[in-house]
């Protein structure tokens, strides 16, 4: 199962197209599911962890691939609240300055 999951994750694969040797893609994905909801995942990162840091072979690498990061629309710099206020009433001037 732990297998099957990996597999998926590393190689970005939709569920239905898991190979055949794995067993049916529903029993995996609602494994996974099951798991993630009722706190295995955590358990078993939090005894990796400790074990790791227990044998002094705890490092962190961590790679981001901006293809799959996404922001969210107020990232861009679009307005979070309410209405911009409207722009301030301009008078046209009366002619050129007298020099």
């Amino acid at each position: 199962m732990i297998d099957a999951i990996a597999f998926k994750f590393q190689t970005g694969t939709q569920w239905v197209h898991l190979p055949e040797r794995y067993g049916n893609w529903r029993g995996v994905y609602n494994r996974l599911r099951m798991w993630a909801v009722n706190g295995t995942w955590e358990r078993v990162f939090t005894a990796l962890m400790a074990q790791a840091d227990a044998d002094e072979d705890l490092g962190w690498a961590v790679s981001v691939d901006s293809t799959i990061v996404r922001a969210h629309q107020h990232a861009a710099g679009a307005r979070k609240r309410g209405l911009r206020p409207a722009n301030p009433a301009t008078t046209p001037s009366a002619g050129p300055a007298a020099g």
